[in-house]
C-alpha cells in the first residue's frame, strides 16, 4: 500500500516548525569559511562515504602535494591515490577528480566561478553533468560555496525527515531531494540543513534515538507510533 503524501501546505508548515525548534535548540548556524566552487566540489567528492575528519585530511594532503588544480589534474594517478588514501575509496575518487578537472579544462579556465552568476537550478544542472556528481554533492556546492538557497540531504536528514513523517518512508533519496527542495522555507535551506544534521547526530540516532529529549517529538510520527506501543505494552489486561 502506497504511503500518502502530506499536502504541500502541510509539509511547509511542518518544516517551518522544525526549523524554528532546531534553531531554538542549537542556535543559529555560523557561516562556514567558503571555498571556491571548484574547491568545494572536490572537497565534497572526497567526503563521499567517509567522515569529515578523514575527508579533510585527504583534501589537505592533496593540496599540499599538488598546490594547483592543474597539478592535481596532471598528477600521476598512483601518486594522487596515495595522498587521498586517508579519505577512503582513493582510486575511485582520484579518477573522478581528474576526470572532472579535465572536463572543466576542456571548456576553459580551471574554475567554476561562472556558476555564481547562474540561477540555482541552472548551476545545479551544470554540476550534475559531471560524472559522479549527484544531487547531494551539487547542492552542497550550491549552498556552501555559492550561497544559493539549495537544500542537500544526507543520511541524517533523510532519517529525521522520514521519522517526522515529512518524507515518506519508502521514498528514495534522489526523489526526496526533488520533493523537499521547493517546500523548504525560502532562505532557510542552509540553517535547516545544518540543524537537521546536528539533530541527527546528537539526538535522532539511527539505532537508538533519544526520543525522551527530542525537541521535535510532539510532531514526530516515529515517536507517536513507538510511544503508543510502549503505553499499550505497559497496560495490564
Amino acid at each position: 500500500m502506497a504511503e500518502e503524501l502530506l499536502s504541500d501546505a502541510a509539509v511547509r508548515r511542518k518544516l517551518g516548525a522544525v526549523d524554528r525548534a532546531l534553531e531554538k535548540a542549537y542556535g543559529p548556524p555560523r557561516r562556514r569559511r567558503r571555498r571556491t566552487a571548484l574547491g568545494s566540489l572536490i572537497a565534497t567528492i572526497l567526503s563521499q562515504n567517509t567522515n569529515d575528519a578523514n575527508s579533510g585530511r585527504a583534501y589537505d594532503a592533496m593540496r599540499a602535494a599538488f598546490p594547483t588544480w592543474l597539478e592535481v589534474m596532471n598528477a600521476d594517478p598512483g601518486a594522487l591515490e596515495d595522498v587521498l588514501r586517508p579519505g577512503g575509496l582513493a582510486r575511485t575518487k582520484a579518477r573522478r577528480i581528474q576526470d572532472i578537472l579535465r572536463d572543466i579544462a576542456a571548456r576553459g579556465p580551471l574554475d567554476l566561478e561562472y556558476l555564481r552568476k547562474l540561477p540555482a537550478e541552472e548551476a545545479e544542472h551544470e554540476l550534475l553533468a559531471f560524472d559522479g556528481v549527484g544531487l547531494k554533492t551539487a547542492r552542497c556546492v550550491l549552498v556552501f560555496a555559492l550561497g544559493k538557497d539549495a537544500f542537500p540531504m544526507d543520511t541524517h536528514i533523510e532519517r529525521v525527515l522520514k521519522r517526522l513523517g515529512i518524507v515518506p518512508e519508502r521514498m528514495v533519496v534522489e526523489k526526496a531531494h526533488r520533493y523537499i527542495q521547493p517546500l523548504v522555507p525560502k532562505g532557510r535551506s542552509y540553517a535547516l540543513h545544518l540543524g537537521l544534521i546536528a539533530h541527527g547526530r546528537r539526538v535522532c540516532h539511527a539505532r537508538t534515538p533519544a526520543c525522551a529529549r527530542c525537541v521535535l517529538r510532539r510532531n514526530c510520527a516515529y515517536y507517536k507510533r513507538h510511544h503508543m506501543r510502549a503505553v499499550a505494552g505497559s497496560v495490564k489486561p
